[in-house]
């Protein structure tokens, strides 16, 4: 039950922590890629003293395992621009809620990758969270943005939530291998990735810059990651997807106490409709219609 408990406030703790990552990224006003490159080397730093003092270092790495993990670390990299340059475009509610499809994007991958089984109480989840995100598209006039500003947006976060989902497959793929020496190798293939687009040649001269790239880094990223891996150990599927939750609804209350972001009525509802529908995909709610006929009796 101690274990539950800590696991419970370590899940928390850390999706309080991303559901803040919207505004800091915005309040920080730094040049993306830059903020990217040294968010994974600050990052890299602490899950390497993390993996050194689980001992996991000492693991060995087969060539098809260190490939996998570094094609989820693409994936991750790719999802982070893509969501952190969204919320700029739409607004960080709206960039939320839509990332919160890739629940149906990993159900789709594992679909065509793993062959896992695609039922009907998915496609009808599937169905009602498009529905929430066509709403969430055609309202355009929200937050602000102009028509085009705004579709790019929900597109990028679009775009992100299936780069997640493809660092999710990768990550199933790679089954038994420590968790924190997955992210401690995608973080490093990001400074590779990103190292030719950063601004190297003129590093920041000011404390406050380089205090919100170790912010990013050790508690955005290498501090959330440990805390969340830890959660997950400890915490049954059910009570880790519950607590997921908190993220949105932090993300999505901070834009609307600090940015004074509004939703329309549209995008109200297909923001709540995609997170409903991600929330009954996680904890395997059945749709009524469905599920009367699920239980309908076999002929022969």
């Amino acid at each position: 039950m101690q274990m539950k408990l800590r696991g419970a406030l370590e899940m928390s703790a850390a999706m309080v922590i991303s559901g803040t990552i919207g505004w800091f990224v915005v309040r920080a006003a730094q040049p993306l890629v830059d903020l990217l490159f040294w968010r994974c080397v600050f990052g890299a730093a602490t899950l390497w003293i993390a993996c050194a003092a689980l001992g996991v270092l000492r693991r060995g790495l087969t060539p098809r395992t260190f490939a996998l993990a570094a094609l989820g670390g693409v994936a991750l990299v790719v999802n982070w621009l893509l969501i952190f340059a969204s919320f700029t475009h739409a607004s960080i509610s709206i960039a939320t809620a839509v990332y919160n499809t890739q629940p149906f994007m990993l159900v789709a991958l594992g679909a065509l990758m793993l062959s896992e089984r695609l039922t009907a109480t998915k496609i009808g989840w599937l169905c009602i969270a498009f529905a929430g995100l066509v709403l969430v598209a055609q309202a355009k006039q929200g937050g602000g943005a102009d028509d085009g500003a705004y579709v790019i947006g929900v597109l990028m976060a679009l775009g992100a939530a299936f780069c997640y989902a493809v660092a999710a497959i990768v990550a199933k793929k790679l089954d038994g291998m420590a968790p924190h020496l997955i992210a401690l190798i995608q973080f490093c293939v990001g400074i590779v990735m990103l190292a030719p687009f950063a601004n190297l040649k003129a590093l920041p001269t000011d404390a406050g810059t380089w205090g919100i790239h170790l912010t990013m880094g050790v508690i955005y990223t290498g501090l959330v990651f440990i805390l969340l891996y830890g959660a997950i150990q400890k915490l049954p599927t059910t009570v880790a997807g519950a607590l997921s939750f908190i993220y949105p609804l932090v993300a999505i209350g901070i834009d609307y106490v600090v940015f004074g972001q509004r939703l329309t009525p549209a995008q109200i509802v297909g923001a709540a409709a995609i997170l409903i529908a991600a929330a009954g995909m996680t904890f395997g709610w059945t749709l009524p219609g469905l599920s009367r006929r699920r239980a309908a009796p076999q002929k022969g």
